[in-house]
């Protein structure tokens, strides 16, 4: 009987296993899992599940009897050594291996260290998992002082967790704007005020020299040191400056790597019996003409559907277009595409009001929209973007114009 192997118990694992269930693949299926978890949500751990809000049990994707039932084995808590793919098969911890007819690696990212002095701390951390997202609850309660490195969506979604819980936070970031990676300086200039009118204190262009443990009046203090000589005191430390694809194990296999797994349409390797799905691959878009490597639970399910597709004899290339979403304080944030290299931005709505909406153009084309609390303009963008529309500005500024009104 042949076999699947996923390595990687994600977001992106489980919806494989789901589609290929689906396409009629009746070998065997095997999940493996370096968390000793099988896959749950990943978007919750900085919102809903750090404040409380949803249950372990609620943030599995599936329950363990759904997996049961499809007759999936389970090796979760171990790690893939290594990929031998002349033999087909993994080297497992402790030194065992398993057989594989077709190969699904979706390992996605972990956390960019901070390589600064005392990043060893205790009271430092990163938050990537579940576990993760346990010890910082234990440390971050009502009255602590929270110190976040990095004004990313994880650093400002948990800064927006943390106020609720009556937490002190103070956010470092080095750049001269917040979300500088990923948006415009409109919707940055909004994030940031509405931080501040919740009670965040957010440090641009700040550089971190180390983090110490110092004694202040018989006292045991954890404190930052700025480049400028100044100290902030915490209770816990999270950093937040990035991620990093996790190709080593493909890359190690002689498959090629550049900036994720190097996939084609369909999530293949350059091994046609290995794909790889989700944050760490890295595949083609039609719709922007270059390679792209998302970070986005969209796109990993989407991938996911393909890579178990093509197996079940069913190519269907994956080019969707790339969206994300964003949840601080009552301001949800839904952004379709991607503006980069844009020429021309379109406003629409109020931001004071916190419902508005930023265009980005390109050669006149719209290719993003970064949509706050509105619903429609991010729905319609989406459908906009595949078809390279060029909607008239003024029209598109203009909130009296229904948005459905440009499809």
């Amino acid at each position: 009987m042949s076999s699947v192997v996923i390595v990687g118990a994600s977001h992106a694992a489980a919806e494989a296993i789901s589609t290929l269930k689906k396409r009629g693949y009746d070998g065997d299926i095997i999940l493996v899992g370096d968390e000793p978890y099988l896959p749950y949500q990943r978007p919750p751990l900085s919102k809903k599940y750090f404040n409380d809000e949803v249950t372990v049990d609620q943030l599995y994707i599936k329950g363990p009897a759904s997996y049961d039932a499809a007759g999936v084995k389970q090796m979760l808590g171990r790690t893939v050594e290594s990929i031998d793919r002349n033999g087909k098969q993994l080297m497992l911890d402790g030194g065992e291996p398993l057989a594989y007819d077709k190969l699904i690696i979706a390992t996605g990212t972990r956390a960019r260290i901070l390589p600064v002095e005392g990043g060893d701390l205790a009271e430092v951390k990163y938050l990537r998992t579940k576990n993760d997202v346990d010890q910082i609850k234990a440390a971050v309660v009502k009255g602590s002082k929270l110190l976040i490195v990095g004004a990313g969506y994880i650093g400002l979604e948990v800064a927006a967790s943390a106020v609720k819980r009556g937490v002190e936070v103070v956010v470092l970031e080095a750049m001269d704007r917040v979300l500088q990676r990923v948006t415009s300086p409109v919707v940055s200039e909004f994030y940031q005020q509405v931080h501040q009118q919740e009670g965040v204190d957010i440090r641009l262009e700040t550089a971190l020299s180390k983090f110490e443990k110092v004694e202040v009046n018989g006292t045991s203090t954890t404190r930052a040191v700025l480049a400028d000589g100044e100290t902030i005191g915490f209770d816990c430390a999270i950093v937040g400056i990035g991620v990093i694809p996790n190709v080593e194990l493909v890359q190690d296999a002689g498959l090629e790597c550049e900036n994720g797994i190097v996939v084609d349409e369909f999530c293949r390797t350059g091994d046609p019996d290995i794909y790889a799905v989700g944050d760490c691959s890295n595949h083609p878009s039609f719709i922007y003409g270059k390679r792209l490597r998302l970070e986005s639970v969209p796109n990993a399910m989407g991938q996911a559907k393909t890579a178990a597709s093509s197996i079940c004899g069913q190519d269907i290339a994956y080019d969707e277009v790339p969206w994300f979403w964003s949840d601080q304080y009552d301001v949800k944030l839904q952004t379709a595409g991607l503006c980069q290299d844009y020429d021309q931005i379109v406003l629409r709505g109020d931001p004071d009001k916190r419902k508005f909406a930023v265009f980005y153009l390109r050669d006149k084309k719209l290719i993003a929209v970064d949509a706050i609390n509105s619903p429609a303009e991010f729905m319609v963008s989406k459908k906009l973007v595949v078809a390279h529309a060029t909607p008239d500005p003024e029209k598109l500024a203009d909130s009296a114009v229904p948005m459905k009104a440009f499809l």
